[in-house]
């Protein structure tokens, strides 16, 4: 096994991890603690690669384009709180993933209508195009700087939740949102704040992916599926679990598609092999997803003890 290009499959599967903890640490933060389930909060990791994209050709400027595109992706969020996700929060969960679902192939659609159903294109900034060498093997400066952003982030977001007044608010309106509503906390306000903070996130690992991944329509459908697995794995309302089970299913899948086809070759013929090892690789996330349920059914942070 070449050693360059195993640390390389690493690396990319820790940058993976780092965008799925970006859009599901979000998505956990309002299934979690709103106990809202949001469809549409893959729509709003596309909005942020289109508005970032776009943003980027039209002025050159990535650090605009990131501010621009995670502002867009929050202002979204604060629309879809207000006009969809506040009814319904006092209804059953099965109206919420119609009325998101709804807005899923909204958004689909509108991303047709604004930027056309071809792939929309941008490139890597001239400044952080390059690569460096890491034990060895190159590796893009871009993808490091992913990889950066995300633990940073993980780290705010963690500092907010736990060590902050909002951070404890949130906690406590989870447990009890009456109680922290009878204290004279504004329960709406919170839960809009929350609702932008996800869509922000959301937005920013958008912007973040479009350079490396084709920008289009329906873009946020496949990974909204990842990252429901990773906030089942890592335990619903999570921060640290949403960041433990990213890089482990990231890692999982990245490895498993590059390398278990050439394991399979061992024992058979090339053609079979890759048939299989590609099917089995595609699995293996949810294989491991399974496997964390029977195990640990609440998930691998949080405790099962009530």
């Amino acid at each position: 096994m070449n050693s360059s290009l195993f640390l390389s499959q690493l690396l990319n599967g820790l940058q993976l991890g780092v965008l799925l903890f970006l859009l599901s640490s979000g998505l956990t933060l309002i299934l979690g603690i709103m106990n809202f389930i949001n469809l549409a909060h893959g729509s709003l990791y596309m909005v942020g690669a289109f508005v970032g994209a776009a943003t980027y050709n039209a002025s050159g400027s990535f650090l605009f384009s990131v501010v621009a595109a995670v502002g867009s992706a929050a202002v979204a969020g604060l629309i879809i709180e207000h006009l969809v996700a506040r009814p319904l929060y006092r209804y059953d969960h099965l109206y919420q993933v119609l009325a998101t679902f709804g807005l899923m192939m909204f958004f689909n659609e509108l991303a047709i209508v604004i930027w056309g159903n071809r792939p929309y294109f941008v490139e890597v900034p001239l400044s952080i195009r390059g690569s460096v060498m890491i034990f060895g093997a190159p590796y893009p400066i871009y993808r490091l700087l992913i990889i950066g952003v995300g633990m940073v982030v993980a780290f705010g977001a963690w500092f907010l939740i736990q060590k902050t007044r909002l951070g404890m608010l949130t906690r406590a309106g989870a447990t009890s949102a009456p109680m922290v509503s009878v204290l004279g906390v504004n329960i709406d306000l919170l839960k809009k704040v929350l609702f932008m903070l996800g869509a922000a996130l959301s937005g920013l690992a958008g912007t973040l992916a479009g350079p490396i991944l084709s920008v289009q329509s329906g873009m946020g459908d496949s990974v909204l599926i990842l990252a429901l697995v990773v906030i089942v794995v890592g335990g619903i309302g999570s921060i640290r679990g949403a960041l433990v089970a990213a890089i482990v299913i990231a890692v999982v899948d990245t490895l498993g598609r590059a390398y278990l086809p050439h394991f399979l070759g061992l024992m058979l013929p090339p053609t079979a092999a890759n048939t299989t090892g590609n099917a089995v690789a595609s699995m293996l996330i949810y294989i491991l997803m399974a496997l964390v349920l029977t195990l640990r059914p609440h998930g691998i942070m949080v405790s099962t003890k009530r």
